[in-house]
């Protein structure tokens, strides 16, 4: 099980980094209390395996003793369970300025501190805790898609491409452009086996239609110069933190060249390690 405690000063970014590991596939806890860490991995194991990937979030909100947190750890310790301790911090400058920005009170502005002062407070309570840390990541200049990525470096060993998921999907022009695609790809302009008599009835799923479509020189370049371009643009898309994408392929109807040529595209696209599905929106229409 990977098990991931977050911490670190308020502002630092903890609440996104959180959101990145949910959407990582990570079951996420915000403030939890540390006394109940060890009950809440037992739990986990107990489930066998229903919950492989767990994340927590404890903090000053949950008055965080470290007295409480360290024999937390130590528990965990004693149960055998690796754990990572990811903690976030960042400039006072900067958490000053999203506090201003967001209009939320610091969690120690409660005793007349100005937010300046609460942030070193909370920073002489904290290192205790990012002493023990794994992993520190300072937020100060990091963007989201940054910040995700650093993540995806953590969990998934390096495997950034299984944090986006590619949907390749064929359409037919005459039904309307699919409403959530991100890139469209037009493959009107390649010989059309719908005027073939015996492939008109048939699919882009046939081999009668597939050979037709793919004995072509410029259906072969085309998709050529598109697995070189995807090549370019799914990692950089992987860097900016996008954790879906839609590349709809259509043709007039979406039965015959957009069937042949996004099923090509997905399997090129599995093939670089992206999790990948397939559809064919318009290919059973009549």
């Amino acid at each position: 099980m990977q098990f991931i405690i977050v911490s670190g000063l308020s502002g630092a970014g903890k609440s996104i980094t959180a959101a990145n590991l949910e959407d990582l596939g990570f079951y996420c806890v915000d403030n939890m209390p540390a006394e109940m860490i060890p009950q809440f991995a037992n739990i986990c194991l107990a489930t066998k395996g229903r919950y492989e990937k767990v994340a927590l979030v404890t903090d000053v909100r949950g008055s965080l003793t470290f007295d409480t947190l360290f024999q937390s750890l130590e528990q965990l310790d004693a149960m055998h369970l690796e754990y990572t301790i990811v903690f976030m911090e960042a400039s006072t400058e900067t958490i000053i300025k999203r506090y201003k920005e967001t209009r939320h009170l610091h969690p120690l502005t409660k005793n007349g501190d100005s937010v300046s002062q609460a942030i070193e407070r909370e920073r002489n309570l904290l290192a205790p805790i990012r002493n023990r840390a794994n992993v520190i990541i300072d937020t100060s200049n990091l963007s989201t898609g940054k910040l995700r990525g650093m993540l995806i470096d953590l969990v998934e060993g390096g495997a950034r491409e299984r944090a986006m998921r590619v949907n390749v999907i064929s359409f037919g022009f005459k039904y309307g452009l699919p409403l959530d695609a991100d890139l469209v790809f037009d493959v009107r302009f390649l010989p059309n086996p719908y005027y073939i008599p015996e492939l008109k009835m048939q699919s882009g799923l046939d081999d009668g239609v597939r050979n037709f479509v793919f004995q072509y020189q410029q259906t072969k370049d085309f998709l050529q110069k598109t697995e070189d371009l995807l090549a370019f643009l799914l990692p950089n898309y992987v860097d900016e933190g996008k954790t879906d994408l839609v590349i709809a392929v259509g043709c007039t109807g979406g039965r015959h060249r957009s069937v042949c040529i996004a099923c090509a595209l997905a399997d090129y696209i599995s093939r670089r390690g992206y999790v990948t599905s397939l559809g064919h929106r318009d290919m059973s229409r009549k």
